[in-house]
């Protein structure tokens, strides 16, 4: 097999485009992350690389809270807004049905089907990037999505980005059950 070297790139699949949402000076705000991740299983967090002059940086700052709003592929259009216009210069909390969360300072998008409340654990300074990572406070999920116990992931059709081609997907088609398939070499 070839392969080429293509030195350091952000390459990594899948990437999930999410919105972050986040109180600004009084204000809900959100804005669009790729580069978002799972970090801890105990306790539950997440891990987020956001570009240091992002407006909503400021209020994760400021409140040391946040939601990770997880965008059904059908709100593509939505999501391509939230990154690129700046909460600075334009309301994108009207583009949203907002719930707060169970903590009021914590704004969720309702048309969301996953919604994750999370406080600030810790900020690493990555030069052109602020790495966040939160405890995951509180999941709301809507009731379609889930069979029986467990998240569907087919249901909440995910939107999923990939930066080479800055192109959006979805989930495509189950090829193996976790734990089972790789008992037997």
């Amino acid at each position: 097999m070839i392969k080429l070297k293509l030195g350091p790139r952000t390459i990594l699949y899948p990437m999930p485009a999410v919105i972050i949402g986040a109180e600004v000076e009084g204000k809900p705000n959100f804005m669009t992350v790729a580069w978002c991740s799972i970090a801890s299983h105990k306790p539950p967090a997440v891990a987020m690389a956001i570009k240091q002059e992002r407006y909503t940086l400021k209020g994760i700052r400021e409140t040391h809270c946040f939601s990770v709003n997880v965008p059904s592929s059908d709100m593509a259009k939505v999501v391509d807004f939230c990154g690129i216009y700046s909460g600075k210069d334009r309301d994108k909390s009207k583009l949203f049905t907002i719930k707060p969360g169970d903590n009021p300072q914590i704004p969720l998008i309702d048309e969301c089907p996953v919604n994750l409340e999370c406080t600030t654990i810790h900020t690493l300074d990555l030069k052109s990037h602020c790495l966040v990572i939160g405890e995951i406070t509180q999941t709301h999920v809507k009731q379609d999505c889930m069979k029986g116990k467990k998240i569907d992931p087919r249901c909440v059709d995910p939107l999923i980005y990939a930066t080479s081609s800055e192109t959006y997907h979805r989930l495509g088609e189950v090829v193996a059950k976790a734990y089972e398939v790789g008992k037997v070499p």
